[in-house]
């Protein structure tokens, strides 16, 4: 006589974690953020010139350095090539390099062309420097 002994019919618990699809699922979202962190910093198409930050008290004698749109430089209303800015700025502002400059661009000039006049200002030792843009009455 065959006896087939299969034992009791009850199942027995697994104590561990199968981390395994845990893991997968973790590598899948690692590849998704890799591949779209890039996309994320695209160019986007900006005003600069126009703000909405609320209007700051001006000193009682501000000094403007004003880029036109054909790329010439004033210093108020004094034109100047951008040679000689370091040495009317110094008259202007009797050597004082603490003072904060007003730096005003015309839409039209390009960005590179700001930038180059304020590493002529900071190459002069100018380092207190305040962008000024067009009020906006959509103040937040």
């Amino acid at each position: 006589m065959i006896r087939l002994d299969h034992g009791t019919d009850e199942l027995t618990e697994v104590h561990d974690i199968n981390v395994t699809p845990f893991i997968d699922v973790m590598l899948v979202l690692l590849i998704i953020f890799m591949v779209a962190a890039p996309l994320a910093t695209v160019d986007v198409p900006i005003d600069l010139p126009s703000s909405t930050a609320q209007p700051q008290q001006r000193p009682p004698k501000p000094v403007y350095i004003t880029i036109k749109a054909d790329g010439s430089i004033a210093i108020g209303e004094d034109s100047m090539p951008r040679d000689s800015l370091a040495g009317a700025l110094a008259a202007a502002t009797h050597g004082d390099k603490e003072q904060r400059l007003f730096v005003r661009g015309d839409k039209a000039v390009p960005y590179e062309y700001v930038m180059q006049v304020m590493n002529v200002l900071r190459d002069a030792g100018y380092f207190k420097l305040a962008l000024v843009g067009k009020e906006s009455r959509d103040a937040k």
